[in-house]
């Protein structure tokens, strides 16, 4: 190409009808390099906090594997990708010079040539969006840990995940990884995450509940050392020390680790057993059963069921059914769907535990109902349908 000179810039920008009193001296002559197609480019849209991650030598992620959206992730973050079409072309300059720069180099010469070195026309938009983390609990279910003297272990064919398998598959980050697999539970065995068998996990529970009776210790105050010594020749020892963690809270006094019992989710774990052996349990004699189940000194309330099981209260009498959140579609309009297919009216008290992990950061429920379900009154309470015919 050939470079243009000052006098030719002068007479463009009088025919352009343009005052160069109001732009600045310094005139940018642009051309088409030899490889400007562009096509290897991609344009991503960072927030500063990402962008900070970056400049500061973390690295971000996308993951997802082929049937799946991709999604980028930091270390403590995931964010949907979505590609944003401009209506205006976007070029790649290098070393380009922006107003800014060139104010502050007054001697900088009058006329730059630059070569667009590429171009596009879209690029890719992040959204803060909820880790799919759904996938992690399903993963580790295929082949749940039944005890060290299981033989199906040996001839187990599901795969087994290390942290690295987890952080392949599941699309999100390592924190929300990390913390999810607290969530649900998951140990550590041999290198592997897995989540205990629920019947080998009662059975873990029960000899620790059992064991604590029989010491007659206070609940809010279970040694540790004392429960490995009495039921380490029962079941591995760090077994029993898992079901410590997940049923207590761990704390250090004179040396020496305690564990506080954890009444609420004791006695939630103690409710799925029973209801999982009976399809519709009449609800007063569900209450009672489920209240001399439980350690002494423990006290069942309904609550602690929120998420895991659904009191029927319009059958006589009353009944109550395991209907876990877990188990429930992680799309929301889905989750609709199948908790509409279930019942047709909820209130917003019942629906609340089956849809409160699908609010993103600040939204609330009450949010959430109104774009996914009409309320009308039955009996003078607000109750909530489906916004769609329900198949």
């Amino acid at each position: 190409a050939d470079m243009r000179s000052r006098a030719e810039v002068d007479a463009t920008l009088q025919t352009a009808k343009l005052n160069p009193e109001e732009l600045l001296p310094t005139v940018h002559c642009l051309s088409f390099g030899p490889q400007a197609g562009g096509g290897e480019c991609c344009l991503l849209q960072l927030e500063p906090g990402l962008c900070a991650e970056l400049e500061a030598g973390h690295s971000l992620v996308i993951r997802g594997e082929k049937d799946e959206h991709a999604v980028l992730c930091s270390k403590d973050k995931t964010y949907d990708m979505k590609i944003a079409d401009t209506s205006n072309m976007l070029l790649f300059v290098p070393g380009c010079k922006t107003p800014e720069e060139l104010n502050t180099d007054p001697v900088s010469c009058n006329i730059i040539h630059s070569q667009i070195a590429g171009f596009s026309h879209n690029y890719w938009e992040l959204r803060r969006c909820r880790p799919k983390l759904k996938k992690l609990r399903k993963l580790l279910l295929e082949d749940p840990y039944d005890g060290p003297d299981s033989q199906k272990d040996e001839t187990s064919t599901f795969s087994k995940y290390t942290t690295e398998d987890l952080l392949s598959v599941i699309q999100a980050s390592e924190e929300e990884i990390l913390h999810q697999l607290q969530v649900i539970d998951a140990c550590k065995i041999e290198g592997y995450w897995r989540i205990l068998d629920f019947d080998y996990e009662m059975k873990l529970l029960n000899h620790v509940t059992q064991l604590i009776d029989s010491e007659s210790w206070p609940l809010s105050k279970v040694p540790l050392c004392a429960c490995l010594e009495e039921l380490g020749s029962l079941e591995p020892r760090e077994m029993i020390e898992h079901i410590l963690v997940s049923y207590g809270r761990k704390y250090v006094d004179a040396g020496e680790v305690f564990f506080e019992m954890r009444e609420d989710k004791i006695c939630r774990a103690i409710g799925q057993m029973l209801l999982q052996n009976a399809v519709k349990f009449n609800l007063s004699e569900f209450e009672e059963v489920w209240q001399q189940s439980v350690p002494e000194g423990m006290t069942t309330r309904l609550d602690q069921l929120q998420g895991l099981a659904l009191v029927d209260k319009s059958s006589r009498p009353e009944t109550i059914f395991l209907l876990k959140v877990e188990d429930l579609p992680e799309d929301n309009q889905e989750r609709f769907n199948s908790l509409f297919g279930i019942r047709e009216k909820w209130t917003e008290v019942d629906i609340t535990p089956y849809i409160q992990d699908l609010c993103a950061e600040k939204q609330t429920v009450g949010a959430l109902l109104t774009k996914y379900a009409r309320s009308s009154m039955l009996n003078g309470v607000k109750v909530y349908n489906s916004r769609r015919p329900v198949s």
